[in-house]
Parts: structure tokens; C-alpha cells; sequence
């Protein structure tokens, strides 16, 4: 696989191995790239070095003789946070040697002096704020640090290369194992300000809106941070989204320029990015630029908006002013699904955001300087803003980019990048780890892991089956595991069961604990707060946070309706949760129509508006069912018009293409039935709690459907289920 990116800035570290003669083969490499970086180019040198890797006896030999036995004693889960889970007590020098409750108690008492103190001493400043925050929950006003001004990429680079420029920022773990490059952060300054100049040369300018389509890599941070450096606004588009998915998020942001590659790899496999690109900007007529980026050697046309990116970028100054950021203006934007068909634009600003995703990352997973932190996110989702890229560098931190899958090349490629790279800290997703696990626990216990300190599961609750494996099989019985609660519109991670006072008990499968300023309220249905312990009802927030969400690009109203009147004088999560004997917190699923596909938040009424386009399909209703890998899949109930020569099974077929095409591959519903009818009350509204009991077969319990218009339908539903369901078991 020849790849490379960029060429003229990156070098591909690879770590000598001893007892080994690849050990001369990559000495001699290096010596060519450092005279090949003299000369301002490493394109031949990093395809050779990739070449080495291609080549199978050598990468078998790093794997091979770097095994070693792993022996550890396991302990009782009640046991797990006596190491290194104290909480280092420097939030701020006022607040030095206080313990975990009297922080937590000071910051929803006293907020303003809690985050004011904080966010002077650990942030760098232009102009320093006036006033802490000025927030009115209940018309969605939000204001943190106001009068304030100073730029998020000089506070993620500038102010650690002025202490240690050659500390690695990133280690990009490409799909190869073995061929990881690793990335100063001075390197990384360079090329942001680089990037950040190319695109200021091209009319890009403070506000402008940016969409971001490229895979994991470190072009694709520095691009998110050349945003911030100049001004601009990015939106990150997961580079798995159809050209519609995407030129729908172009167009809600009204975007100025593309940011792109040609391609991108992922478990072995080439995926043209460029062309989804092309079909998407066709619709966008603001889009006066895609810069592109080159991850392969595979050629790609280029038409009259493209402009080579590393090319560009070459010929810029490695050197570009920061533009001073008042704290409420915009960062970036994230679009999530909702409740209705139209993702959300979802607004996160400056200071606020950056101090809380900073502050998250060092104190819930317990990061120490020189710490190697490996979030496995992409950077097209909330986690990897936040703990691939603002918190871990914010801090000065070296994070891990992964651009494979857990299962690329085998099911021990987690173990083996954990192994090979140090880390320190493991954060991914219970799909992933579900996955996993379905695997010989020889796969995890082949490698060594006793570097890690502390696990992390974030995306949607972890279920006990797949918390004990990764705690116990991943984590030999000793790393504290924190299950994190947290959205996009929160900014960081909320609940979880660090930090805490020395020694404090993690339950397993639990979010448990409020981080600072977050002050979890129980809500009943009438909206009266719910009082006690061992109670459940919808989760909202009483007060507002400074990582949280500022509105909806180009519709507050909606931001207001979806958020802060449901509750008012709260925010409302859409989870239910559940309080525990103990005042923890554990969260039960969302409340409203959205799913959780492998981590990913999916409103039913996008797939419902995709499936509806068909002409042959006048209604629709999707509902989330239970999965035992991806926690929830999509399943469709499809009315088809009453004609004869309709054919159902090529009908399905389009409607999966249909959804791939208008969202994405994993959208797709995992099962479609076709029915007559659906369920509805006399007012027209479809029974979704209905499908759902048929659809997870609990049709003993239906509940009252005497307010169905015809309640006979039911009756039609269940059958052809069962009808459905034995054909599926004579195909399988």
C-alpha cells in the first residue's frame, strides 16, 4: 500500500526494534528522510519506508519478538480506583488541596468563582474576561467568560511549543500496523499554520464556514486547527456520509470550502472520498473551493474548484498570526440527528468549550504529562473533537489518531497498537468492545498491556457482559474502567466514575458521578423534579456548564423548543435514568425517537424521510430494537401502494440503497417488514410502542390499545412478523 500525507512535513518514526537487522533497514530510512526533509520533500521516502511494511516477514517480525507473557493478578471490582486515581488537586491555584465533594459541591454553588479561577489560570489570553458567565436557561441563554478574547490553537500549540517543541502531539496509527508516523508539536504548528494560510489566500476569512471530509489523519486535525487560527468555522462531516448526507450539512452552514482527500483507507480497503465530494458540491453553491489532500498515490480527476492541497500548502509561510476570538464566537459546528428528519447544526464556542473538554480529559481519565492517550474515535464525531483533539492538546498531550478498524488485521490489532505505542489511556465504544469479545481472549492476552492506567467506554451504556471482559480481560482485573455519559451538545463527558475522592468504588456498568457543574435532576412526566434515591425518570441538567452547546445553526427556536422547554429551567438530556440506592447514576436509554447504531446517534424520522422518497411507499415507521453487537439497529415498518405487480423483495432492496445513498451505509435498516398498516390513534399519530413490542416479539404485553383507531391492526402486525421471522430462519 503505497500512501503517504504530507509529504513535505511528516516524518514516519518507526521504533527500532533490537535483535533484529530491520533495525539497519530503518536507520538507513531515517537517514534519508532527514536529508530528504532538507530538501523540502518526503514523498519517495515514506512510500519506500511504507514499502518495508507491505512486505509481510518484516512486519511479522516486529509483532513476533516484541510478545510477551502478561501475569497479573485480578482483583475485586470493589477494589478498582486505589491506583492513581486521586485527583491531582491543580484545577486552580485557589483551589489547590481540596477534595473531589468540595469541588463538586463549589462548582454548582458557586460557579462563578469555581470556572472563573480555573479558566484565568489554565487558559491563555488575549484580552482577559470580565464577567464569568451570564446565562438565562430557560430562553437558551448561554454566556461563559464574557469580554474575553483568545485563539484555541495557540492554546492546543503555540503555548506548548514555546515549553517543548518537540514533544510528540500526535501518533497517527494508519491502517498498517507497525507504520505509525508520529508528529512533533512544532511540526504540527507548521502545518497548521500552513494550512491556515492557504486557505486565507483563497478568500477563507474569520466566520466563513469550513466543511471538513477526511479520514482520520493528521492533516485532518491540522485542518480543524487551522480553522481556529484564522477564525473560521469548522463542520466535520464523518467521512462515511452519503454525497446527500453531506451536501445537506454544506448547505444548512452555508459552507465556503471542502477540505477533502482522494481517498481514504480503512481495514484494508481504498474509499474514494473525493468523489462523494464532487457529487455533493454539485448542490452547493456557496462552495467556492475543495482543497485536496492526497492519503494515496491513486490519481483523482480534478475539476475547476479543486486545488491540491500539499501542493498549496508548500508554498505557504510556516508561520501565521492567531485572530483573537471574542469567547462566545463560534468554534465549530457538529450536525446531529434529532427527533424530526433535519440533522441539527449544533454551535459550540470558544473558551468555554475548550476549558471543559481540557478539564474532562485530565481529570476523568486520570491524564499525566507524558501520558500517551488513545481515543480510538473519528474525528467526524463529538469524541473526537474533544478527546482526540481540543482536550488532549489543550493539555499538551500526546494522542493517539486511529485510522483502522478493531479487527484489521485481526481481532488483536486494539492489544497490539496499545503494545506497540505505550497507551496510556484506552477509550472506545461498547460496540466495538462487544464485538471483541466474541473473540479468544488469546487475542488481548498475546500482547502486553501494562501500560495502560485507565479504560474508557463512551458512545451509549455499556452492558455488564462487555464492562467485566474489558475490565478484566483488557485491563487484568487493575485499570479503573469509566463508563462516560455524554452528547454533542454537551461538549465533554458529564457523568462518569472518575473523578472521585481517593479509593471511591466504580459499579460496574454505571456512569455514577457528576463531573463539576453538572448538576443531574430527575425529572416525572408533569415536569416536577423527583426527589429520593432508587428512582428513575428523564434526566436533565439544573444549571448551565460552559462546554454545553450555544444553539442551533441558524435556528435558536428550535434549540429552545428541543432542549429547554420540556423542562423548564433545565436542560433536557432526552435519556432516562435511573438514580441508584446510592445517589449514582445509571442511564437507561434514550426517551425520545432516536437510536444508538454502534455509538452513533440516529433520529428514525431521517430514515423514515429517506424510506418515504420511494414511490412506492406512501408510509413508513423505523424503531430502534436491541442488538447484541451495535446496542440498537434500525427496523422499518413499510405500508407499500396496493398494487398487484409491485414487487416486495426488489422493493426492499431500493429502500436499502435509498438509505444508503441519502444517509449512509449504516443506517440501513437491519430489518423490513412489510405491512398493510400501521398502528395509530384516532388523532393519526403512529403507535411506535406498539411496533416495538412486536418488533422485540414481547406481544404478551402490549398494553392499552383501545385509543387505536382500529385496533384490529395489531392483530395483522403480529402475524405477518411471525411470517417474517420464519422465512428469515429458513434463510439463515
Amino acid at each position: 500500500m503505497n500512501d503517504l500525507f504530507p509529504p513535505f512535513l511528516y516524518h514516519s518514526r518507526k521504533l527500532e526494534r533490537k535483535g533484529s537487522c530491520s533495525g539497519q533497514v530503518l536507520r538507513a530510512a531515517g537517514e534519508q528522510k532527514m536529508a530528504a526533509h532538507k530538501n523540502g520533500s518526503l514523498i519517495h521516502i515514506i512510500n519506500r519506508a511504507s514499502v518495508f511494511f507491505k512486505n509481510g516477514s518484516y512486519r511479522k517480525r516486529i509483532l513476533l519478538t516484541s510478545l510477551k507473557p502478561v501475569q497479573c493478578q485480578r482483583r475485586a471490582v470493589s477494589s478498582i480506583g486505589d491506583r492513581n486515581t486521586n485527583l491531582t488537586p491543580h484545577l486552580s491555584s485557589n483551589l489547590a488541596g481540596w477534595s473531589y465533594n468540595e469541588l463538586y459541591e463549589l462548582s454548582v454553588k458557586d460557579p462563578e468563582t469555581f470556572w472563573g479561577s480555573i479558566a484565568k489560570e489554565r487558559l491563555t489570553w488575549n484580552k482577559p474576561f470580565d464577567q464569568v458567565r451570564d446565562c438565562e436557561i430557560t430562553s437558551g441563554k448561554i454566556n461563559w467568560f464574557l469580554g474575553g478574547q483568545l485563539n484555541v490553537s495557540v492554546n492546543c500549540l503555540d503555548v506548548h511549543v514555546a515549553k517543548h517543541p518537540d514533544r510528540v502531539a500526535l501518533v497517527w496509527e494508519r491502517d498498517e500496523p507497525g507504520t505509525e508516523v508520529k508528529v512533533t508539536y512544532r511540526e504540527l504548528l507548521e502545518t497548521t499554520c500552513r494550512l491556515a494560510n492557504t486557505l486565507k489566500r483563497h478568500g477563507v476569512n474569520k466566520g466563513d464556514r469550513v466543511a471538513i471530509y477526511m479520514p482520520v489523519s493528521p492533516i485532518g486535525v491540522a485542518a480543524m486547527l487551522a480553522c481556529a487560527r484564522i477564525g473560521a468555522v469548522h463542520t466535520v462531516v464523518f467521512a462515511g456520509f452519503s454525497s446527500e448526507a453531506l451536501a445537506g450539512r454544506i448547505q444548512d452552514a452555508q459552507c465556503k470550502a471542502v477540505i477533502t482527500c482522494n481517498q481514504g483507507v480503512r481495514g484494508g480497503r481504498f474509499i474514494d472520498l473525493k468523489p462523494t465530494v464532487d457529487a455533493a458540491v454539485k448542490n452547493c453553491p456557496t462552495v467556492q473551493h475543495v482543497f485536496v489532500a492526497q492519503r494515496t498515490t491513486n490519481p483523482t480527476p480534478m475539476g475547476k474548484l479543486d486545488i491540491p492541497l500539499e501542493e498549496a500548502m508548500a508554498s505557504e509561510s510556516a508561520q501565521c498570526a492567531p485572530e483573537p476570538m471574542g469567547s462566545e464566537e463560534m468554534l465549530f459546528m457538529l450536525h446531529t440527528s434529532g427527533s424530526t428528519g433535519k440533522p441539527k447544526g449544533i454551535v459550540h464556542t470558544q473558551a468555554g468549550y475548550l476549558l471543559y473538554a481540557a478539564l474532562t480529559h485530565q481529570y476523568v481519565f486520570d491524564y499525566h504529562p507524558g501520558d500517551v492517550f488513545g481515543c480510538v474515535a473519528d474525528i467526524g464525531w463529538v469524541t473526537g473533537h474533544s478527546y482526540v483533539v481540543y482536550g488532549p492538546l489543550c493539555n499538551g498531550a500526546t494522542t493517539v489518531l486511529f485510522e483502522s478498524t478493531p479487527v484489521y488485521p485481526d481481532p488483536g490489532r486494539y492489544w497490539e497498537t496499545v503494545q506497540r505505542l505505550g497507551i496510556n489511556q484506552f477509550y472506545g465504544a461498547p460496540t466495538a468492545i462487544r464485538l471483541l469479545l466474541k473473540y479468544e481472549e488469546s487475542w488481548v492476552k498475546k500482547y502486553d498491556r501494562s501500560s495502560l492506567k485507565t479504560l474508557g467506554s463512551v458512545g451509549e451504556p455499556i452492558n455488564h457482559e462487555a464492562w467485566e471482559w474489558f475490565y478484566n480481560v483488557v485491563g487484568d482485573g487493575r485499570c479503573p474502567l469509566v463508563d462516560t455519559w455524554w452528547q454533542t451538545e454537551t461538549g465533554g463527558v458529564c457523568i462518569a466514575p472518575r473523578p472521585a475522592e481517593k479509593g471511591a468504588e466504580i459499579v460496574p456498568a454505571m456512569a455514577m458521578r457528576p463531573f463539576f457543574g453538572i448538576q443531574p435532576v430527575l425529572m416525572e412526566e408533569k415536569g416536577k423534579p423527583i426527589s429520593g434515591n432508587d428512582v428513575s425518570g428523564a434526566l436533565c441538567i439544573g444549571q448551565p456548564w460552559p462546554g454545553m452547546a450555544r444553539t442551533i445553526f441558524g435556528d435558536h427556536k428550535r434549540f429552545v423548543d428541543a432542549y429547554f422547554k420540556p423542562y423548564p429551567g433545565h436542560y433536557f438530556t432526552g435519556d432516562g435514568a435511573y438514580r441508584s440506592k446510592e445517589g449514582y447514576y445509571q442511564i437507561t436509554g434514550r426517551m425520545d425517537d432516536v437510536i444508538n447504531i454502534s455509538g452513533h446517534r440516529l433520529g428514525t424520522a431521517e430514515i423514515e424521510d429517506a424510506l418515504d422518497e420511494h414511490p412506492a411507499v406512501p408510509e413508513t415507521a423505523v424503531i430502534g430494537i436491541s442488538h447484541d453487537i451495535k446496542g440498537e439497529v434500525p427496523f422499518a415498518f413499510v405500508v407499500l401502494k396496493e398494487d398487484p405487480s409491485l414487487n416486495h423483495t426488489a422493493v426492499v432492496k431500493e429502500l436499502r440503497g435509498l438509505v444508503a445513498t441519502k444517509i449512509a451505509k449504516y443506517a440501513v435498516p437491519d430489518h423490513f417488514l412489510v405491512v398493510k398498516r400501521l398502528p395509530k390513534t384516532r388523532s393519526g399519530k403512529i403507535m411506535r410502542r406498539i411496533l416495538r413490542k412486536v418488533a422485540m416479539e414481547q406481544t404478551g404485553d402490549l398494553g392499552d390499545v383501545s385509543t387505536l383507531d382500529d385496533p384490529s391492526v395489531v392483530a395483522e402486525i403480529i402475524k405477518a412478523h411471525a411470517q417474517y421471522k420464519s422465512l428469515r430462519s429458513q434463510n439463515t
